[in-house]
């Protein structure tokens, strides 16, 4: 039957515009660097659930979330100058 199932109809994809995409993502970077500053202050408070090694892995995740949102920030910032840069 493969993709389209009993109903023959291909399943309906939702688009989402590429703002609501990036807002999403961006959010995402937020809640992550939140827990990350959540774990960190637990562990300094005493917290005896939350080891170092659970401190410094939420740390990584978070400083990879956000050097990756730059980088697709900077790639946008880029493509946005070349195509103003482009002759009419």
């Amino acid at each position: 039957m493969g993709l389209q199932g009993l109903t023959g109809q291909a399943p309906a994809i939702q688009k989402a515009d590429f703002s609501q995409l990036f807002s999403r993502a961006i959010n995402n970077v937020n809640d992550i660097q939140k827990h990350s500053n959540m774990t960190a202050t637990r562990y300094e408070q005493g917290d005896p659930s939350i080891d170092i090694g659970r401190v410094m892995l939420e740390s990584q995740k978070s400083s990879l979330a956000f050097e990756t949102t730059l980088q697709v920030r900077n790639r946008l910032v880029s493509a946005y100058q070349d195509i103003m840069n482009m002759p009419v």
